[in-house]
């Protein structure tokens, strides 16, 4: 059991994503994400930036490209994830460690920005189905008419 940490972040991309594939062909992602704390003042009446914390994101698969194709430097992002350590040793015996944010959602911040959403399209691992399996070839139920709450929403597609 690991004893994650769940953490969400908003900041800004201190770089573009960087995408890479494993060698099994998973996507990978990972970025940086500067978050800055800001206080008013009130002697000046003005707002004054405190110190920068950069934390370290990784997602990966579906998430990863998506991250990849749409964010860039400088874009506000919220994150949520799982904070970890990472400890290793290098070469030379010396003990290292910093936390990463396992990044199980992503999106863009819309305090200072709009955002038009593109679903992109999920597939399906293939799977073996038995010859006698009844599930196997069964289509979806879809409604043949829209209900009035949700009549802007093609039949059979999510209200959300």
């Amino acid at each position: 059991m690991r004893n994650d940490l769940p953490l969400t972040v908003v900041g800004n991309l201190v770089d573009d994503p960087e995408l890479r594939f494993t060698s099994a062909g998973v996507a990978v992602a990972r970025f940086t994400v500067a978050s800055t704390p800001r206080t008013f003042d009130r002697e000046t009446s003005t707002w004054r930036d405190g110190e920068a914390t950069f934390l370290d994101c990784s997602c990966w698969r579906q998430l990863a490209e998506n991250v990849a194709g749409s964010l860039s430097k400088g874009s506000r992002v919220v994150v949520a994830g799982r904070l970890r350590t990472d400890r290793w040793e290098t070469p030379e015996g010396e003990k290292r460690s910093r936390m990463v944010l396992d990044a199980d959602d992503v999106g863009a911040s819309m305090t200072f920005a709009t955002v038009t959403i593109t679903r992109t399209a999920r597939t399906a691992p293939p799977r073996e189905t038995a010859p006698d399996d009844p599930w196997a070839t069964a289509t979806p139920h879809r409604p043949t008419e829209p209900d009035s709450a949700h009549a802007d929403i093609p039949a059979g597609e999510p209200p959300f």
